[in-house]
């Protein structure tokens, strides 16, 4: 068996124009003396990482390595889950996601796309240059408009919507094959890889690519409850990236899953700090750990509630009080009676 390897950090949240938020340097140093061991990296602000020059140059892989290293860290993965959110669109959300897109790309769907695929071969070959094994990010989302079946839907739209998700992502999916990285889809709501069966659909318009991992962020299936324990037992074996986060789902007379179009604090199910939600932390780091689990676990704050640098304070020691340090002996050897291969056949009557 493995030992998870952590706590980390999720930047995203983080990343700031003040300090210690504003640069490489100090957001490790901070996250560093909050007892973090390593820190996940998003890729869209070049004051954090220069993702082309990254996959172009070994030289600036090991300086922006060696920076996280010399805080005393590692770097978890890189996180690519806005490009990944770009790959697939539906029209009707396009003005919203272009914010997502340098400016010299919006309003061009076709070039967006073409922008964001460019951004994942691109974390492909950083991601090998620094040595990591792993990718974070969004597949995007052709067919979430048509979540919830009405109007009804038309006849073979479903089909049609994965089949083409599955061609935009093969070729990367290929990319991150040569680079020697797994690319994990957060199953998140607003994706249409939102759940099991949606992933499932997904394996079978890419032939079960090995490379197509998934990160487990157990939080957005307490909102749309699933069961998030037995999900790590049948696809504990693409599971490559794990999201600590809590989430606690408080229905009501009055509203349920959808919300009622409120904001976050009041929504039925809303995403909390960790420990103060209602996610079985304990019975996951168990799962992860029986089934040998080979990646970090990894904070990602988002709590409608509470400060994050509280959060932050409060996350290490709650990722690290989980980690399973993994035996090397069953509990029971000591009243082992060694290997007898005559005497088992006796018991046996063979």
């Amino acid at each position: 068996m493995k030992t998870i390897k952590g706590p980390g950090i999720f930047l995203a949240q983080f990343i700031g124009e003040e300090a210690p938020f504003n640069s490489l340097d100090s957001i490790c140093a901070w996250a560093k003396g909050l007892g973090y061991k390593g820190v996940q990296i998003p890729t869209t602000d070049s004051r954090f990482i220069d993702l082309k020059l990254a996959a172009e140059s070994q030289t600036y892989a090991d300086e922006l390595k060696g920076k996280v290293q010399a805080a005393g860290l590692e770097i978890t993965e890189l996180s690519t889950h806005l490009q990944g959110q770009l790959v697939a669109v539906n029209p009707v959300y396009d003005q919203l996601f272009d914010g997502f897109a340098p400016e010299a790309v919006r309003g061009n769907p076709v070039a967006r796309q073409q922008w964001a695929v460019q951004q994942l071969t691109y974390a492909a070959k950083a991601s090998r240059r620094l040595g990591l094994t792993a990718h974070a990010t969004f597949s995007g989302a052709l067919l979430w408009p048509m979540m919830y079946p009405w109007p009804q839907r038309p006849a073979g739209l479903v089909d049609d919507g994965f089949a083409e998700l599955g061609r935009r992502w093969r070729p990367i999916l290929d990319e991150f094959d040569a680079c020697g990285v797994d690319l994990c889809y957060e199953i998140h709501a607003g994706e249409d890889l939102h759940d099991g069966i949606s992933y499932e659909r997904f394996l079978t318009e890419v032939n079960d690519h090995p490379r197509a991992c998934l990160l487990y962020d157990p939080s957005h299936f307490v909102l749309q409850c699933l069961d998030y324990l037995a999900y790590i037992d049948i696809y504990h074996e693409r599971i490559r990236a794990f999201h600590v986060k809590d989430a606690e789902f408080n229905p009501t007379g009055r509203q349920g899953v959808y919300g009622g179009y409120q904001d976050w604090v009041n929504r039925a199910g809303r995403f909390r700090s960790l420990g103060d939600g209602q996610v079985d932390f304990k019975a996951i780091f168990s799962k992860m750990a029986q089934y040998d689990y080979p990646g970090w676990a990894v904070l990602e704050w988002e709590c409608a509630l509470k400060h994050p640098e509280d959060g932050a304070r409060e996350g290490a020691p709650f990722i690290e009080n989980h980690i399973i340090h993994v035996t090397e002996k069953a509990f029971d050897d000591f009243a082992a009676s060694g290997i007898d291969k005559s005497f088992n056949q006796k018991i046996l009557g063979i």
